[in-house]
């Protein structure tokens, strides 16, 4: 794998072909993507393979803690209160797991997240993830309770501190 690109309009296709195979159950427009990329274009990456194929991508974005967008819906925008750096989607084709992608990631996406002065990331853990996540620093969330229905039965809202406090 070669290292996390930021995120293009013409790589739209090849994320949604990822988004189709990783995610199959919970599908969701085009136009969810292209806004995601156009509101919060920093928050946007894709992973490449050798060959320079889409393997991975990330779609993340400021937004207000315990409400996280449901799915499959447009944002319109990115609230200026927004107190949180959520992870709306990470996903990787089978062939660039394990090989440290996601970790990278995260370095990545908390270096940004304290860029824009935000102490904190959360995200909705589906496919049962959620060790997945907790081993990367996530926990869930005992001080919100969203509505996930969105995301199916199987879903968790987790945080991470990014700082080790949480100043909000």
């Amino acid at each position: 794998m070669t290292a996390w690109r930021a995120m293009r309009q013409s790589d739209l296709a090849a994320v949604l072909a990822v988004a189709d195979v990783v995610h199959p159950g919970y599908p969701e427009d085009a136009a969810v993507f292209a806004e995601r990329l156009a509101l919060h274009g920093a928050g946007c990456l894709v992973l490449t393979d050798a060959a320079g194929r889409v393997a991975g991508y990330t779609l993340t974005h400021p937004w207000r803690y315990g409400v996280p967008p449901k799915l499959n819906t447009l944002l319109r925008a990115i609230p200026a209160d927004a107190d949180t750096y959520y992870l709306h989607d990470i996903a990787l084709l089978p062939a660039a797991r394990g090989a440290g992608a996601a970790t990278a990631l995260l370095d990545i996406l908390s270096a940004h997240a304290r860029e824009l002065g935000l102490t904190r990331t959360s995200l909705v853990a589906v496919n049962a993830s959620r060790p997945i996540w907790e081993r990367r620093g996530f926990a869930v969330a005992d001080d919100a309770h969203p509505d996930l229905s969105s995301y199916g039965g199987e879903a968790w809202f987790m945080v991470r501190r990014q700082f080790g406090i949480d100043t909000v």
